[in-house]
């Protein structure tokens, strides 16, 4: 039995039950009478949190987004923000430019805003390494690990992206695939993308594939207009691969875009596997086989953190989510020659290249 249980069988709105939960006076005597009748009569007890919360300050809870185009934060925020909704919570989300330093612009934000929690969806550690003590409120990363900085208040929640990353070269072998390259991201270790890297590099290695970090990957963005652009650099360099493993979903939509804008298939002349498992993976052309993230476990486990932080003083918990393959459409069997013809179908190759 839960919050929205008691409205379904009261007849009114989740927010006016956790008004009636949360001793609001904006509420009718018919509606609090029902609502609470209601209660009695299931033997519902309200979640402590709920009640916690609204004694504290109605200053909302933060959640700070890096970039604007990640399908994949896009679908933990919803999941968020139903959570926060349902306990009749404010939300404030702020979108951040990729490059942007997330952790300078909370320190700012909680001087002027004064949240009582903040989320950050996505982040380099580097940042909060160098200025998150500066921050005093209870705090989560998602999709990134803050463990190991030391920060009571920042707890994290994130999957464990370099064996997720070899469980895909792992896929790929298994398919036949001998020459792999790899798509986005940058080889640092403290960014998501560097760890993916890493492990797939390590899954490789022992396979005994092989694999050159100066021609077999190609550094971008997590964009769509950076996976078209790069996946062309990396096969004029690389013309013998015949599948790319692309460490976000959002790059391997673009690299799919390029190989059919110059004439190819996807995966008759290149076999592409994404990363993240966002939910446009599965209405694609081809649909995309990737390393699907659990969302909702990542937004859950977030969110619960957070609120056991607002509770008072706790030791930061840095979590796991779960992962698996999801396995569709745009991975097939090997085609030796399939780059190298698209190469000479297009006359000139520098047209793939940009």
């Amino acid at each position: 039995m839960n919050i929205r249980d008691i409205a379904e069988r009261a007849g009114y709105g989740v927010s006016t039950v956790s008004r009636v939960i949360n001793g609001q006076s904006n509420v009718s005597d018919q509606a609090r009478e029902r609502i609470l009748a209601v209660m009695d009569a299931c033997g519902y007890e309200p979640n402590t949190n709920a009640r916690y919360l609204k004694m504290r300050s109605p200053s909302p809870v933060a959640v700070f987004v890096m970039g604007t185009s990640n399908r994949l934060f896009g679908d933990i925020l919803t999941r968020i923000q139903a959570r926060f909704w349902a306990l009749g919570e404010e939300v404030a989300v702020t979108h951040l430019e990729d490059d942007a330093n997330e952790v300078q612009f909370a320190i700012g934000y909680q001087q002027t805003r004064h949240p009582k929690a903040m989320l950050f969806l996505g982040g380099e550690r580097t940042y909060f390494r160098e200025a998150f003590g500066q921050i005093t409120v209870p705090s989560v990363l998602i999709t990134n690990t803050a463990e190991g900085l030391g920060f009571e208040n920042l707890s994290s929640v994130t999957i464990d992206n370099e064996a997720a990353a070899a469980r895909a070269i792992d896929y790929l072998h298994a398919a036949g695939h001998r020459r792999i390259g790899i798509l986005g991201g940058t080889r640092s270790p403290e960014q998501i993308g560097g760890r993916r890297l890493e492990g797939a590099e390590s899954a490789l290695m022992a396979h005994g594939i092989v694999f050159s970090r100066d021609q077999d990957y190609e550094p971008c963005d997590f964009t769509e207009e950076a996976g078209y652009r790069a996946i062309g650099r990396l096969l004029w360099r690389s013309p013998d691969l015949t599948a790319v493993l692309a460490l976000g979903d959002v790059i391997a939509f673009g690299a799919i875009r390029a190989i059919y804008d110059r004439g190819g298939s996807v995966p008759g002349t290149l076999s592409i596997m994404g990363f993240d498992g966002t939910a446009l993976s599965r209405y694609s052309v081809p649909r995309i086989t990737t390393v699907r993230q659990d969302t909702d476990a990542l937004a859950d486990h977030s969110v619960d953190l957070l609120l056991q932080g607002m509770q008072g003083p706790a030791q930061a918990l840095h979590e796991l989510a779960p992962f698996d393959i999801l396995e569709q459409e745009s991975v097939g069997a090997p085609n030796t020659s399939g780059v190298a013809n698209l190469l000479a179908a297009a006359h000139d190759t520098h047209r793939l290249h940009r």
